[in-house]
């Protein structure tokens, strides 16, 4: 059984560390959905493998249990916003990890312009601010189902209840624009290397 005071890994690296594709798809997704390391996508990625592994399970499987287990697992999916009624269950095997990540609770705070940024929506659910379903979330990763997605809010003692709050001031899509072309430029800037000087 081993030590139970010692919690086992709960997601798988790559197999291969130096793979120069999959390497730049990580730091473009750490990027786009504000997660703190890669850790945190290698442990979405083990969720939806988890997923993966039981629909095939399931697909091959016959009988009363397979049956049970195959509308247990369609439940859940379906109450995360991954699966549709009607639609054949081999289509969970063309399940992304975006789609995955979409329903994070850090994501679906900056979606719902609860936040400025995917960062400050990190900040704000780690800061406590924020509730799901009238219960304080501190967890980042937190898959919201459909069901709670409505139910996303500010803590009622929390300052950024006010919607008159400066932090809650959204931007408009001009300026979000502008700032998204001065990041842009900054970041070219630091790749390109500086030309040494002929005379």
């Amino acid at each position: 059984m081993g030590d139970p005071r010692k919690t086992r890994k709960k997601y798988k690296t790559p197999s291969h560390p130096w793979q120069k594709a999959r390497i730049e798809e990580e730091k473009a997704l750490v990027k786009e959905y504000g997660l703190k390391n890669k850790k945190e996508i290698w442990k979405m990625m083990s969720v939806l493998r988890t997923y993966m592994t039981q629909v095939k399970r399931l697909i091959a499987a016959r009988g009363k249990q397979a049956e049970t287990e195959k509308a247990l697992l369609l439940g859940k999916l379906q109450r995360y916003g991954l699966y549709q009624a009607g639609v054949p269950v081999a289509s969970i095997l063309g399940l992304s990890l975006r789609d995955i990540l979409e329903r994070r609770l850090q994501t679906q705070v900056y979606k719902k312009n609860f936040a400025r940024s995917m960062k400050q929506a990190r900040q704000f659910i780690l800061h406590q601010h924020i509730t799901v379903n009238n219960k304080t979330i501190t967890m980042p990763s937190y898959l919201v189902p459909v069901s709670e997605e409505s139910a996303i809010g500010f803590v009622p003692t929390s300052t950024l209840h006010d919607p008159e709050h400066p932090e809650r001031v959204i931007k408009s899509a001009s300026e979000a624009k502008k700032e998204q072309a001065v990041e842009k430029k900054a970041e070219q800037k630091e790749q390109t290397p500086e030309q040494p000087n002929k005379g």
